[in-house]
């Protein structure tokens, strides 16, 4: 297998980069476990997700919503002293993909984002910083500038003046940004690459219970503007909605062509990635749930190496 890459777009350019690749290819082992999915997997349609909604603002434009979110930050509290920064980004591409099995399959995206963070101070002087964000396939779908900027500034005030618990037992909570990253080493642990390296704590576990019964995931791959959405994977293969946790239990592993072929399994369309996962709410909102927890630990931030996947 060889692989090479251009950013030139012209017809020798092109030819050069393949021939690249091939003669990478001419001078590496074989695998048997490489090459193409198999064609019963390609994606036979593109569906369109509304997906394409480019925008070519100027960069009057997008100064203008960049100072907006930032003056709105600054206005909120006098205790925002300063900022760290605000942005409006926006670019869109299409993707092609081709195989020996005569596929060729495209599709055009788009995203636009707006974000700022500011720094705050305390009443002893301690400084503390955080920021807030909105990304969307359609211009339109954002947050108002406005709204990024108050959300920046809310979110580095509630930071600020912390006080230590005393020793004890408390129940904890993982705000919602801080729950997405756990949710993505358990991507790392179903995912193809380690397990058949052996490398997952999860390996060997489809269909057993890995977590609390009430613990539902779903993954919805056609969702309209969906930020994760696509037609097909890095491999061409079609997705299509899946349960990834069904009360507590491992529903499916996330495989490549070439995961699947070690395992001797099904590519599950996830070369390159996951596609909108859903976790089922249990019917109570931030504040509810904050409520719920009492006198207790509201995780918004770790530091460290995170999870080991081999142990968990």
């Amino acid at each position: 297998k060889g692989s090479a890459s251009t950013s030139d777009l012209s017809e020798a350019a092109i030819e050069q980069t393949v021939n690249a690749a091939l003669d990478i290819a001419h001078y590496t082992s074989e695998d048997p476990f490489a090459g193409p999915a198999p064609k019963e997997f390609m994606v036979k349609e593109v569906p369109d997700l509304d997906l394409f909604h480019p925008d070519s603002p100027d960069p009057d434009y997008a100064a203008q919503v960049a100072i907006a979110a930032e003056k709105e930050a600054l206005s909120y509290s006098d205790a925002i002293k300063q900022s760290d920064g605000a942005s409006y980004d926006s670019h869109y591409g299409v993707k092609v993909y081709g195989n020996s099995h005569g596929l060729l399959a495209s599709y055009a995206s788009s995203r636009h984002s707006t974000s700022c963070c500011v720094i705050g101070v305390g009443k002893n002087g301690e400084m503390e910083r955080d920021y807030s964000y909105t990304v969307a396939r359609h211009r339109d779908d954002l947050w108002t500038p406005e709204t990024v900027g108050r959300k920046a500034a809310e979110n580095t005030v509630s930071r600020l003046d912390a006080q230590r618990l005393k020793t004890g037992q408390y129940p904890i909570m993982f705000a919602a940004d801080v729950a997405t990253g756990l949710i993505g080493h358990l991507v790392m642990a179903i995912s193809g690459g380690n397990l058949y390296r052996k490398s997952s704590f999860l390996l060997d576990h489809l269909g057993k219970q890995v977590l609390p019964e009430w613990f539902n995931i779903s993954e919805r791959p056609h969702v309209l503007r969906g930020l994760a959405s696509s037609p097909f994977d890095s491999e061409g293969v079609y997705t299509q909605d899946r349960e990834i946790i069904t009360d507590g239990v491992l529903a499916t592993y996330l495989l490549t062509s070439y995961a699947a072929r070690k395992m001797k399994m099904d590519p599950t369309g996830h070369a390159g990635g996951i596609h909108n996962w859903y976790v089922k709410s249990t019917g109570q909102n931030f504040e509810q749930m904050l409520k719920e927890l009492g006198t207790g630990l509201l995780v918004t931030e770790v530091m460290g190496q995170g999870v080991n996947v081999v142990t968990g």
